[in-house]
């Protein structure tokens, strides 16, 4: 039986799938902290609470994030119910918050320097990673019979490159950037797009403006924000098949499960809420 820990939780990330994580212990109890970079590039921005990154605050399912300016005030959102979002990729405020439990959610599929002696409990989301060398618990983030799985000992699937299959369509749901340049959004998130229809545009260094279409009928379920400086081949859009607007609004399927793994690994652990 693992010792019993309380305290605050500390999340890597606030994209999609950290979002989904940090809503799970929310809502099981937990105070919780989000890191996260100081320009975003999530896709789901309509379940991501890294938008509080930019807008000062994020709504998802009920749940308030709040852009905190520093580790203590951080701590006194979190003491109030809200999720603070610390703008902090290099987790330095590690010492000041003495997290009981860390999450790695970066979803970077490698390790950007989370250990295991960063905390009583150090849980890190899909490849990279390894239990107990890197991290005390590893959660299963691919698609299929294992997802959500938390490894005690071993890692996650290597990462595929490949997008998980969503109403019959895989790779070709997901949008790249043709080229670096200037984000134009031509579209919202929640629109029924179709084939071929354009839905954002990249303007180049060279002034150049290439725009981008939609890769097949459905719901722009995904979009990045508009005015970022997007790297080549960097995902900027996801197109959902299923044409189910509501799925746009509300965490996925996916980042529920991979929730769900992580706050099975914290309990089982030792860790408990405050």
């Amino acid at each position: 039986m693992s010792e019993t820990r309380t305290g605050l939780v500390l999340v890597r990330g606030a994209g999609d799938l950290a979002t989904g994580v940090i809503l799970r212990l929310v809502r099981s109890g937990f105070r919780v902290v989000a890191l996260e970079a100081a320009a975003p590039t999530a896709i789901r921005r309509t379940v991501a609470f890294s938008e509080a990154v930019y807008e000062g605050e994020a709504l998802v399912e009920g749940l308030a994030a709040r852009l905190a300016a520093s580790a203590d005030e951080a701590k006194r959102l979190a003491s109030g119910g809200l999720v603070p979002v610390l703008v902090d990729p290099r987790c330095e405020s590690l010492r000041e918050l003495r997290p009981m439990a860390l999450v790695d959610a970066i979803m970077a599929k490698r390790n950007l320097g989370t250990n295991a002696g960063m905390a009583g409990i150090v849980v890190a989301l899909g490849p990279g990673f390894s239990a107990p060398s890197d991290a005390h618990a590893v959660i299963e983030t691919n698609r299929g019979h294992y997802l959500g799985r938390a490894i005690l000992a071993g890692a996650a699937e290597p990462d595929t490159g490949v997008p998980g299959i969503i109403g019959g369509r895989g790779s070709e749901r997901v949008v790249h950037a043709p080229a670096s340049g200037l984000v134009e959004v031509l579209r919202a998130i929640g629109d029924s797009v179709s084939k071929e229809e354009p839905i954002l545009a990249i303007r180049t260094a060279d002034d150049e403006r290439l725009v981008v279409a939609s890769p097949l009928d459905g719901t722009l379920r995904g979009l990045i924000r508009p005015g970022i400086e997007a790297r080549a081949g960097l995902k900027i859009a996801d197109v959902d098949p299923r044409g189910e607007k509501a799925h746009c609004f509300s965490v996925s399927d996916k980042a529920r499960a991979v929730a769900g793994g992580a706050l099975e690994a914290i309990l089982s652990l030792g860790g408990r809420p405050d």
